[in-house]
């Protein structure tokens, strides 16, 4: 059985761990540029560099003795966003989205007090949910708004678009939903829900929660089919702009539609995870092909996101299976 899925996954394009740590990363991910991306903070003040817009920073903590400035750091604010400087896979992340005196609100709406907050920025501090399990500094950022277009397909929390990047033109894309069970988190680990973007048009094409393709969201039963993301050239273009910015050649773009602000980057990844394939329905190695076989890289990245749109779109009328299940080391 598992010889027959993996000459299914090889005959839909399939790129597997393997082959992304060696064809991919390896190749085209200088090591010394990692720190660029694996560290929240230097992308950050890149990104601000490179007139790209990101969430506004609200402060920083680097020490286990400064844990107890907590209290005046977030006095002032409502909402926030508090994150390992380098973390991954979304570990580690608290949203606060209502603060009244001591008690401090989930997107969940459970509550919780200024001790766990500390303790949870302690736990950061010692690089609980860092690269390695080495001590890390805590990047404490504004709440991103929710873009109104996204309130019945997403779930006490934010959704963020992962676009894959390669030699500067993006190549796939994934919209990723939060769900209750996610506990308000884009991480598909967690529940949250991956939904294939077409590159030509931002329309949702296929949607899996847990490796499963779904229909609707499962909290708020809206249909996937209506989905469309808006400022889509605006996101791929800001996608494409990344590979001048850090100098990586295979790279994982999270981006972002703020209510006020529009489009942003929240983060960068050089080791991006691969199921992205599954919510698209379609392998990456065939764009990778297209890619490698340019005899140029066009240094205008408005130019490449063009290339893209013309060169990845999909039929956004095929349907997959009802399930596409796949192995762990697969993906």
């Amino acid at each position: 059985m598992f010889l027959a899925s993996a000459r299914k996954l090889r005959s839909l394009g399939i790129i597997g761990m393997n082959q992304r740590n060696f064809g991919l990363i390896s190749r085209y991910n200088p090591r010394h540029l990692y720190p660029l991306v694996d560290d929240k903070l230097k992308t950050k003040l890149l990104a601000q560099k490179a007139g790209i817009t990101v969430p506004k920073l609200l402060g920083t903590v680097q020490y286990q003795h400064d844990v107890k400035l907590l209290k005046e750091l977030l006095r002032p604010h409502d909402q926030f966003v508090i994150k390992p400087v380098k973390g991954s896979g979304g570990k580690g992340i608290l949203v606060i989205t209502e603060h009244d005196h001591n008690l401090y609100f989930k997107p969940s709406g459970d509550s919780i007090q200024l001790v766990d907050i500390e303790r949870h920025v302690s736990n950061i501090l010692s690089g609980l949910h860092s690269l390695g399990g080495k001590p890390d500094t805590v990047m404490i950022e504004s709440l991103i708004q929710l873009d109104p277009v996204f309130s019945d397909y997403s779930y006490e929390g934010i959704p963020d678009i992962r676009i894959i990047v390669f030699r500067g033109y993006p190549i796939m894309a994934m919209l990723r939903l939060t769900t209750h069970v996610s506990d308000g988190k884009a991480n598909l680990h967690q529940g949250a829900v991956g939904v294939g973007i077409d590159i030509n048009s931002g329309k949702a094409l296929h949607a899996v929660q847990y490796g499963n393709t779904i229909l609707h969201h499962p909290d708020t039963r809206k249909t996937f089919s209506e989905l469309t993301v808006p400022h889509w050239d605006k996101l791929l273009q800001l996608a494409a702009a990344c590979y001048e910015m850090t100098g990586l050649g295979y790279l994982g773009a999270d981006l972002v539609l703020d209510r006020d602000q529009g489009p942003m980057i929240i983060e960068l990844n050089a080791r991006p995870g691969l199921a992205i394939q599954v919510a698209n329905f379609a392998g990456l190695a065939p764009r990778v092909a297209v890619i490698e076989a340019l005899k140029t890289i066009d240094p205008d990245p408005q130019l490449r996101a063009a290339f893209s749109k013309t060169h990845f779109t999909v039929d956004a009328d095929v349907q997959p299976p009802r399930q596409l299940r796949t192995r762990s080391d697969d993906l």
